[in-house]
């Protein structure tokens, strides 16, 4: 099969395409032909050798698959044929995946494999976040930052989905019309005193959530932002440094910090995906979630891809497909 191996941690160049033999499922991995892949973050932080998993090389990445089951194990519930998408933590940019069962589920049918490689990543992840580490209430406000990109907008509609409402944060006009497709009503630029901005459309009052996958000194402004006994989700670091806090700063707003590791928990919760793909699938249905694929690439075009992720250049998700 052909697939795409890292050879250097030198970023997306160290890319090489190549065949190599398909991967073995083993007594309890199911075998996926792939027929979309997502284009993440986290992909482009493991082809610099900067993210939590660090393989040895060479090696295949990409961790977003959507396809059809080839092999199941016996006994399992998924059969050959079956339209599925899932995360792994490396082995995606390849014709043929390996998925655990514990992290995949199955495709709805109103569903199509663009969409369904766009939404394990970034709808589970703000999913988790938001319903699980953050307890979003009904009525509760929800700044998303970051609103324009694949998380961001992924965040505004699962918000809404769980009945939020969402003030969402972009870092220019071009971005912001990515958030408003997305379903944001409100959007404000991050510059630098954004929390201002957000006092006002809150009524002085802040908002109950921040989701945060930028970091660096966002983070800082953010917490300005949160209303009494709000909460600010870490989801990464995309804006480059890692933030430091002066905790009493939390202490007088009675605000929390928390911690958001999607595919780490599932180790911990091996329900989690199918349980939140229910509550996902109802948002598919009532049109409230709807993939905002911002550029398609050929298969061949994954180095290109990751290259204009880097640079910021896709709106919403980018999506390759097969």
């Amino acid at each position: 099969m052909r697939a795409f191996q890292l050879t250097e941690y030198v970023g997306p160049t160290g890319l090489r395409l190549g065949e190599i033999p398909a991967p073995e499922p083993g007594a309890e991995g199911v075998l996926v032909d792939v027929r979309a892949i997502g284009v993440n973050f986290p992909d482009l932080l493991m082809t610099k050798g900067l993210y939590q998993y660090r393989p040895e090389l060479p090696a295949v990445p990409g961790c977003e698959v959507a396809g059809v089951v080839l092999h199941s194990p016996d006994g399992s519930h998924w059969a050959g044929g079956d339209r599925v998408a899932g995360f792994v933590w490396h082995g995606g940019f390849a014709e043929q995946a390996v998925l655990d069962q514990k992290s995949m589920v199955r495709m709805p049918d109103n569903v199509d494999f663009a969409s369904a490689a766009a939404m394990i990543v970034n709808y589970h992840t703000v999913h988790f976040a938001l319903a699980r580490r953050g307890q979003l209430k009904v009525g509760e406000t929800v700044l998303v930052m970051g609103a324009g990109g694949g998380i961001g907008t992924a965040a505004i509609q699962v918000a809404l989905g769980l009945g939020a409402s969402v003030i969402a944060g972009v870092a220019d006009e071009g971005q912001a019309e990515t958030a408003r497709a997305a379903g944001a009503a409100e959007v404000v630029v991050l510059g630098e005193h954004f929390a201002a901005l957000v006092s006002e459309l809150t009524g002085g009052r802040g908002v109950d959530a921040v989701l945060d996958p930028l970091g660096d000194w966002l983070f800082g402004e953010a917490v300005r932002a949160l209303a009494p006994e709000g909460r600010i989700l870490v989801i990464g670091f995309a804006a480059g440094r890692i933030p430091e806090i002066k905790v009493n700063r939390l202490l007088l707003r009675n605000a929390s910090v928390v911690g958001v590791a999607f595919g780490a928990f599932l180790e911990q919760d091996p329900g989690l995906m199918r349980e939140q793909a229910r509550s996902l699938d109802r948002m598919v249905d009532e049109g409230i979630v709807r993939p905002q694929i911002g550029a398609r690439f050929t298969f061949e075009e994954i180095p290109e891809a990751l290259g204009r992720l880097e640079k910021g250049l896709i709106p919403g998700k980018g999506v390759v497909l097969l």
